[in-house]
């Protein structure tokens, strides 16, 4: 019997989703979409062009509501339809309230499978047999140019008892994400899962099952070496420690954590103040990453630069290169807040003595800035960065934000040239993500960047350096919030996403170093995508105007993906990202192809859905 498929996505979901007992008919009539309604409806849009929007009386665009730089999802429970702004201020996400929960009045019978494939599997694993005849993949004009598509895997893919999680789900997910012409997925591969029991105990188990499911589906793979903790982070789902060894060694020296100024501990991530300290049972943090990094490239060698073609290095919280200065767990940091410095372990200071002494003061050697304010401060509230006569802008703040935003630097540097030698010879990519830190963007000091160890001011480009230590060693520059838009953010905390976008386009084509984007939040409407067409093809002022990124990848692959308005948006969203920006076909045009080509991929989806029914 097969089972309810609202049931099956709140399952996933990790929320109770109501069901209306009474729906039955209504809901069975919803789902069926015959090809003569396909038909007429491409033949009702074919007589349009143009995409219609409506107005407020002041002239603005009716677009999607506004998100938070980091938090809040689109409050819309149709993202593929434009809504008014709103003027509410940041808030933190909910779980999904009925109103916004999908139901299978709003399944598509086409999109069965990829709902399906939200089904909880509790029993023993079972031997999956399903067979697809063939792909079916309807292939975008222009193959070769535009930007590759890929989609973030769940960060629970693979369960802390090493195998996929909710298997036969996964199976059908990937092969519709294959069929609407995704070109591959990124899965993390926690560092905490495969060496979590003991150093140089590697267990790959549910990577090499997941790994094989990628493969046979014909999807490309970026594997994240996420070398961080997972929980306590916007977006984080699951909670997924670092290894257990590694948090003995931490209790022992608790300095082997980022600390701040108030002696407050983060354990997102080894401090990179002892990146070269043999601390962690007879090894350097850097040893242990290049020892796992080598053996994932041991383990999945027959995989390498075929299925596997690119490794994203984690280097600190998140992944990101950067220091943990606005930690969300506890409730220590909250949006729009400047976060603090993470420089009063013993390692750091001891790092920051020596600097002082190179530079001929050894008083600035004994602490970091103690007038930065606090995480949930503004600017203005802090005498290190207001505006006027600000210590960042001092003597003493422009050596110690060198030397800070160099330690970072540093500790990349030295992470790349162990990934480097591992990965050579391999045909791998080597990317790196940075964050997209864009509140109080418009002000002098640009605080929460300088916290998290980006020396990015109205005066310095902190993007430039990091683009050329990329460079240096052939790596990828990452960079997240590619979706969002200055008007959609809290204007009073001068949030601007699309200046800082432009800013770190402009450093990386100075540096020449391939720029590639994520979403930073789940978006599923067109305004959202439309931001991040006109981003990948760097179509912005100041701008070359030559080259596209080399990938995009969304985030992320989940029930609200699969819903169907937002489905026929994601599909029309790759095909214009593939066809790149040389194309001369409009959105509208664009959509419909999509839906025609959701329709005639049907029979593939069913077939898949059918499997996994029985």
């Amino acid at each position: 019997m097969a089972l309810n498929i609202t049931h099956q996505i709140a399952t996933l979901a990790g929320t109770k989703i109501p069901v209306d007992s009474g729906a039955g008919s209504g809901d069975s009539t919803a789902s069926t979409v015959s090809a003569s309604a396909v038909q007429k409806s491409l033949a009702a849009t074919s007589r349009r062009c143009r995409i219609q929007k409506s107005e407020f009386a002041d002239g603005r665009s009716s677009v999607s509501p506004p998100l938070s730089p980091c938090r809040s999802r689109p409050l819309s429970p149709s993202p593929c339809r434009s809504r008014p702004l709103s003027s509410s201020p940041c808030r933190s996400p909910s779980p999904l309230s009925p109103r916004m929960s999908p139901s299978l009045g709003g399944i598509r019978a086409d999109l069965s499978a990829a709902c399906l494939a939200f089904a909880t599997e509790l029993e023993a694993p079972v031997e999956e047999s399903i067979q697809v005849s063939e792909h079916r993949e309807v292939r975008a004009p222009g193959k070769g140019r535009g930007v590759p598509l890929y989609v973030m895997l769940p960060l629970d893919s693979v369960t802390m008892n090493h195998t996929v999680n909710r298997r036969k789900a996964m199976n059908a997910s990937l092969q519709a994400l294959k069929s609407a012409g995704v070109e591959g997925i990124m899965m993390d591969v926690w560092w905490g899962l495969v060496e979590g029991d003991a150093p140089g105990a590697y267990n790959w188990g549910g990577y090499n099952e997941l790994m094989e499911m990628a493969k046979k589906h014909g999807l490309k793979v970026q594997a994240v070496m996420s070398f961080h903790k997972c929980g306590g982070n916007v977006g984080d789902s699951c909670k997924i420690p670092l290894p257990r060894w590694v948090v003995e060694e931490i209790d022992k020296d608790q300095d082997l954590a980022y600390t701040d100024q108030w002696g407050r501990r983060n354990h997102e991530y080894v401090s990179l103040g002892c990146d070269t300290v043999p601390a962690l049972k007879g090894r350097t943090p850097v040893q242990c990453y290049a020892d796992f990094m080598r053996a994932f490239r041991d383990n999945f060698k027959h995989l390498l630069g075929d299925t596997i073609v690119e490794i994203q290095v984690g280097m600190g919280p998140a992944g990101e290169l950067r220091y943990p200065s606005y930690p969300e767990q506890d409730g220590v940091w909250s949006f729009p807040g400047i976060g603090a410095f993470q420089c009063f372990d013993k390692y750091m200071i001891s790092s920051l003595k020596a600097a002082a002494e190179a530079a001929g003061k050894p008083e600035w050697g004994s602490t970091g800035p103690t007038d930065a304010g606090h995480y949930n401060n503004w600017p203005e509230d802090a005498p290190f960065f207001k505006r006027e006569g600000g210590g960042w802008n001092s003597p003493y703040g422009e050596f110690f934000l060198s030397w800070y935003s160099q330690m970072l630097i540093d500790h990349g540097e030295r992470i790349l040239t162990s990934a480097k030698s591992v990965f050579e010879n391999t045909s791998v990519k080597i990317s790196v993500k940075i964050a997209g830190i864009h509140w109080h963007y418009g002000t002098r000091s640009h605080a929460p960047e300088l916290t998290a160890g980006y020396y990015n001011t109205r005066l310095q480009d902190g993007y430039l350096p990091i683009a050329q230590m990329l460079a240096r060693h052939g790596a990828i520059f990452n960079f997240t919030c590619i979706e969002m838009r200055d008007h959609e953010q809290p204007q009073d905390a001068l949030c601007l996403p699309e200046k800082l976008v432009k800013q770190v386009a402009l450093a990386t084509q100075k540096a020449q170093v391939p720029l590639a984007g994520e979403n930073a939040l789940p978006r599923y409407d067109e305004y959202a995508h439309e931001q991040i067409l006109q981003a990948a093809s760097f179509s912005f002022e100041g701008g070359s105007g030559e080259g596209e990124m080399c990938a995009f990848t969304y985030l992320r692959m989940n029930p609200q993906l699969f819903q169907a308005d937002n489905w026929r948006c994601f599909v029309a969203f790759v095909k214009k990202m593939k066809e790149g920006k040389g194309t001369h076909k409009c959105w509208e045009q664009v959509e419909r192809e999509a839906e025609h080509f959701v329709h005639v991929t049907e029979p593939l989806v069913k077939e898949v859905a059918v499997a996994l029914m029985h």
